[in-house]
């Protein structure tokens, strides 16, 4: 018997050809099915699984045994006279056939029919323009109540965000602005509203002794449909690349394209060590609550910080953010200087500990943008801004989230353009709950003559995160348009602070030209308030040349003063409040970068003669 023939009378080779092609779109409507109702990744891997060991017993079955009239037989208890094997051969061809043509119309109606991933109806968010590639990675939820889980929850977050927004095709949400919603009890779509995005990424974490169990899931938020999940079971040890395969994963289920550089980044970068891990997170916990106090507070409260930043570094000395949070401090400290009563020395060892710091963090720094970020802060408070404009020119080009810090006064006050426009921009996009970049935004479009625009970003700025430094831009975005009534009313309805209200009179009476009313206000804030709230920026509006020159000498003889100029010039609006004679250390820093001086003047004051 050739075995050949044999095979075809038996009908195996059509039994085989039918069965793939029905698994085949079996498989196809299974993946569509399990996407829609979210079913766990695991199903699906199961059916696939089955259907592939289905093949060699239907290729058993199609050998053993044959389909007759009276049933199925084992095929060497049928007469080869009665065999209807050609009428069943003939039968498979039209259901191989039959469904081809049903696959392959469904592949037709899937892709010029059906509406993509991309069609999903827009949301109405803060953000100008919502893209079907944007992600938010909420904060993981800690299920169990060890000491640091909470902790190792938000590193895992952190982690999984960061190897994300290094894939210039998506549109990642900051730290800063996903951890808003952490312990609160919102809807995926509200928190996909403020945050601009169209997908969102949240999960679990419960550790047991030394076991770890991860769960993930990417949920569309237009619908609520999970895109994708999964369920991870790792020992503590070999937790850390988790994060890479959830990352790798989400991704995937967004059609973004890995190429095989940054799929070895998911998995590689980060940090590694269980220790440094948790240490980093209680570092930036603390960082944040320093923040939130006074001048004093905050070096009190970031000297505790760096405690945590230190041993991070210790533990893992490639770490970019850790040394760039670390810094943060010396920045502090230095400008606190005169009022600490630090020494000379102090002072040195402290300018030389932040330049260290910045450099290593530039050093060893994974993406473009956090380069770009450690390396402009340490030209910021250099002897020298001879790089200035071409650290500025390349941050606006990046694609990567750039969330300024210190150095973002400069595109914001002293060089506003179109580069920074497009900075500010982008920063608001990707950050969105950081009012500093709705700040700033306000505060170049105000300065680029677009009042409209300044106003309207002022007033989206505080549905999204109010913030007492948007309300001060929302007022002189008013002032600029000539709305005085709009601004006092603006300021009324936005704070109840004593201090900032009779500071707000004194300034709507300097723009109305009312000197002595506005004098008698100045007056008042000095007696009833501390000093410093009056600063260079209130003398200039009443005109008071002389004072707000002896006040800028007087900063700029400090170190770093000029970050305390560039913070007077951000909040006057008045072009310029001092003479940039009377600050030689300034002045030098202006000609180097070439920046213009004076800075462009949107509203009129009066009062101001020079």
């Amino acid at each position: 018997m050739n075995l050949l023939t044999e095979l075809k009378r038996r009908n195996v080779f059509r039994v085989a050809v039918a069965y793939a092609v029905v698994a085949w779109v079996l498989a196809q409507v299974a993946d569509l099915a399990f996407d829609n109702f979210g079913t766990p990744e695991w199903v699906g891997k199961t059916v696939l699984f089955i259907l592939i060991l289905g093949f060699p017993l239907a290729i058993f079955f199609a050998w053993a045994f044959e389909l007759t009239p009276e049933g199925v037989k084992k095929e060497k208890d049928v007469d080869r006279s009665q065999s209807i094997t050609p009428q069943t051969g003939r039968k498979l061809d039209f259901l191989i056939i039959g469904v081809l043509v049903f696959g392959i119309g469904w592949l037709l109606v899937d892709k010029f029919v059906l509406p993509e991933e991309a069609s999903v109806p827009v949301i109405q968010t803060n953000a100008d323009v919502v893209t079907s590639k944007s992600v938010a990675v909420l904060p993981f939820v800690a299920m169990s109540s060890g000491p640091d889980d909470e902790y190792f929850a938000d590193g895992l977050t952190e982690e999984i965000l960061n190897s994300l927004a290094r894939l210039p095709e998506l549109l990642v949400t900051a730290r800063t602005s996903a951890f808003a919603f952490k312990g609160l009890d919102t809807s995926i779509t509200e928190i996909a509203v403020k945050l601009g995005v169209a997908h969102v990424v949240e999960g679990s974490v419960r550790r047991s002794g030394d076991q770890l169990r991860i769960t993930a899931q990417l949920i569309r938020a237009s619908d609520g449909f999970h895109l994708w999940s999964d369920t991870y079971d790792r020992s503590s040890a070999d937790s850390f690349g988790v994060q890479g395969e959830i990352a790798e994963k989400v991704a995937a289920a967004l059609d973004v394209f890995l190429d095989q550089e940054q799929l070895a980044k998911m998995h590689t970068s980060g940090l590694r060590n269980p220790e440094a891990f948790i240490a980093y997170q209680r570092g930036v916990e603390a960082a944040a609550l320093a923040h939130e106090t006074t001048a004093r507070g905050q070096i009190e409260g970031l000297a505790v910080a760096n405690q945590f930043f230190e041993r991070v570094v210790e533990l893992e000395p490639e770490f970019s953010a850790a040394y760039f949070n670390h810094g943060d401090y010396f920045v502090h400290l230095i400008i606190a200087s005169a009022e600490l009563g630090s020494s000379a020395e102090e002072v040195a060892r402290a300018i030389e500990l932040v330049n260290r710091d910045f450099a290593n963090a530039a050093r060893t720094a994974e993406t473009e943008g956090d380069r770009l970020n450690a390396t402009l802060e340490q030209t910021l408070i250099s002897d020298s801004w001879l790089r200035m404009p071409q650290l500025l020119s390349a941050a606006a080009r990046s694609s990567d989230c750039i969330s300024p810090s210190w150095w973002g006064a400069i595109p914001a006050t002293l060089d506003p353009s179109d580069n920074a426009l497009t900075l500010w921009k982008r920063t608001q996009a990707c950050d969105p709950l950081n009012f500093y970049a709705w700040v700033n935004l306000a505060r170049t479009q105000l300065r680029l003559g677009d009042f409209q625009s300044a106003l309207d970003t002022a007033l989206r700025g505080m549905e999204a995160v109010p913030h007492r430094q948007i309300v001060d831009e929302l007022f002189m975005a008013h002032l600029a348009l000539g709305q005085t009534e709009e601004a006092w009313a603006a300021t009324l309805r936005y704070t109840d602070e004593e201090d900032r209200l009779l500071l707000n009179r004194m300034t709507l009476a300097s723009a109305k030209g009312e000197a002595v009313k506005a004098r008698e206000l100045g007056d008042q804030i000095v007696q009833q308030f501390d000093t410093e709230l009056f600063g260079i920026s209130q003398h200039a509006v009443l005109g008071e040349h002389s004072q707000a020159n002896e006040l800028a000498a007087e900063w700029d003889a400090r170190p770093l003063g000029f970050l305390e100029l560039l913070d007077q010039i951000g909040t006057c609006v008045c072009g310029a409040p001092f003479d940039l004679e009377v600050t030689p250390n300034f002045a030098r820093l202006i000609d180097e970068a070439n920046l213009p001086w004076p800075p462009p003047s949107p509203i009129n004051w009066p009062l101001k003669d020079w």
